[in-house]
């Protein structure tokens, strides 16, 4: 259970459904050697469409927009995962932001014009990062955007520095041989570390969605003494509302 959160202080269920056993599984299993090899999650393009202006909620549930009694509509999906250092170590108090199109394909962007907006849907989120490096988010199944296959854009950030911006895509996709942002990744290799594997929850009667997306930084800013990463919330743009803290923008742009 994260120690943390970035503002979540009327979803308590969402705490219980932070599966950080699931997510700590596979890097507790991997040996040393294993785990000192662990290649960097590869960058790409933030895109034209991160938000102009952030949502009237910011946390890590998508699907509600404050205490709206309607929800986002598409297929919903619990979106877990670590963030690492190359060593295997968890990087903890690292802001994961992500964003993508609501069911449909329209971003939360005032520039975004391809299709009338869901306004349940939060379309942006932010966490921040617990002891293990764990993060989640419940949100919507990506689906395809004009010229682009199904995507969630993610963002990492520590000192009030963006260390890393990449995205996640659905594994198996059709779309992902014809996605030209895709295909400018490096090889099949650092390709295959941006897929996710969107699972149906068995017994789900929502038809629910799992995935987890482990993301390894290239390099690890220093930590304090105390060993917190300073910085993290006081440095960004316009300031972060921790928990309970007050709102702000996003970090600054690399």
């Amino acid at each position: 259970m994260p120690s943390r959160l970035v503002r979540l202080p009327r979803r308590e269920f969402l705490l219980s459904s932070l599966r950080t056993g699931f997510t700590a599984a596979g890097i507790a299993a991997m040996s040393p050697a294993a785990l000192a090899e662990l290649l960097a999650t590869p960058s790409m393009t933030e895109g034209p469409f991160y938000p102009d202006r952030l949502p009237l909620d910011t946390d890590n549930d998508l699907l509600i927009v404050n205490e709206a009694t309607a929800h986002g509509l598409g297929d919903i999906t619990h979106l877990t995962g670590r963030v690492l250092s190359r060593a295997g170590e968890p990087v903890r108090n690292a802001v994961v932001e992500i964003w993508q199109v609501d069911n449909n394909g329209a971003y939360l962007h005032s520039a975004d014009r391809n299709a009338e907006r869901d306004k349940n849907f939060q379309g942006y989120g932010r966490f921040l990062t617990d002891s293990s490096g764990a993060y989640y988010f419940r949100t919507i199944k990506p689906v395809p955007y004009p010229g682009r296959t199904p995507h969630i854009h993610f963002a990492v950030s520590q000192n009030g520095q963006r260390v890393l911006t990449t995205q996640l895509f659905v594994a198996g996709q059709p779309q992902n041989e014809r996605d030209g942002v895709l295909r400018s990744v490096g090889g099949e290799a650092e390709r295959k570390l941006l897929m996710g594997d969107f699972r149906k929850i068995e017994g789900s009667p929502l038809d629910e969605y799992e995935v987890e997306f482990n993301l390894t930084l290239g390099r690890t800013p220093a930590e304090g003494d105390d060993g917190q990463f300073p910085g993290v919330i006081a440095k960004s743009r316009g300031g972060f509302g921790g928990p309970g803290g007050r709102r702000g923008g996003p970090p600054p742009r690399q």
